[in-house]
């Protein structure tokens, strides 16, 4: 008899060019991180930012006994749901959507981005706010609008897990000098909200661009400068930007 406890939760970080698309030649070059997380009793999951390799995600969660029912969206640049980028195409939630009939959980503000980037309908989106909570069986996910990388950027904590897209690396954060981008955003981003998280809250980025894959908020908290910044001042100097014209 297998006296082992049920793991609390179903979690999977998976590297482009990796563990999955392991043919697209630019997969391993842009280092995309995307997640397959569910609830072990009920076996249901969710994949966040389904891009590069839709079937090799859909594969590992089937083959470990886990039907998918939904897509957890951080923001909508093509390299995190599909589309166009940099003259190359990316396969993402369009491809999903092929394959299984599920909702699209984006935040309000990232809709309209995800639709144009992607060609999916309104009907495929659940719009989420701030605090909005989505249940998996036993398991809870928050949703947490992290404007900065763009408007409607949006992180997932996951028990002690945060899954943070492009708004915060290890060692580093999401760029704020694309269309979108907001550097007062994102500072108030990361050192009113994610700064003030649990110092033992995992840290998952959207990205594999810092010395290991994941962290703490604790050892970011020591390490990352853009979370070290006790001023917007400050803040402004290390990004390069004036402020405002009419800003103290």
């Amino acid at each position: 008899m297998n006296n082992e406890a049920e793991p609390e939760i179903y979690f999977k970080q998976l590297l482009a060019g990796r563990q999955v698309a392991l043919s697209h030649p630019a997969a391993a070059q842009m280092a995309n991180f995307m997640y397959v997380i569910g609830d072990p009793i009920k076996r249901e999951a969710v994949i966040i930012d389904p891009a590069w390799d839709v079937m090799g995600l859909l594969d590992i969660a089937r083959g470990d006994g886990y039907k998918v029912v939904g897509a957890l969206i951080t923001h909508y640049h093509p390299d995190h749901v599909g589309g166009d980028l940099f003259g190359m195409s990316i396969e993402g939630v369009g491809r999903l959507l092929e394959q299984a009939s599920v909702p699209l959980y984006v935040n309000r503000l990232e809709g309209d981005g995800v639709k144009v980037v992607t060609g999916v309908s309104e009907s495929d989106l659940k719009r989420m706010d701030n605090q909005d909570r989505l249940q998996l069986g036993d398991l809870e996910i928050t949703f947490l609008h992290t404007p900065g990388h763009t408007p409607g950027s949006q992180c997932f904590l996951v028990g002690n897990r945060l899954v943070a897209g492009d708004t915060l690396f290890v060692q580093g954060c999401g760029r704020v000098d694309l269309p979108g981008g907001d550097p007062e955003q994102m500072y108030q981003t990361l050192t009113q909200r994610l700064a003030k998280l649990p110092a033992d809250t995992v840290l998952f980025p959207g990205h594999n661009y810092g010395p290991t894959e994941t962290s703490t908020i604790g050892a970011e908290l020591e390490q990352n400068p853009y979370l070290r910044m006790r001023s917007i001042e400050d803040w402004r100097r290390l990004m390069g930007y004036s402020a405002p014209s009419g800003s103290s």
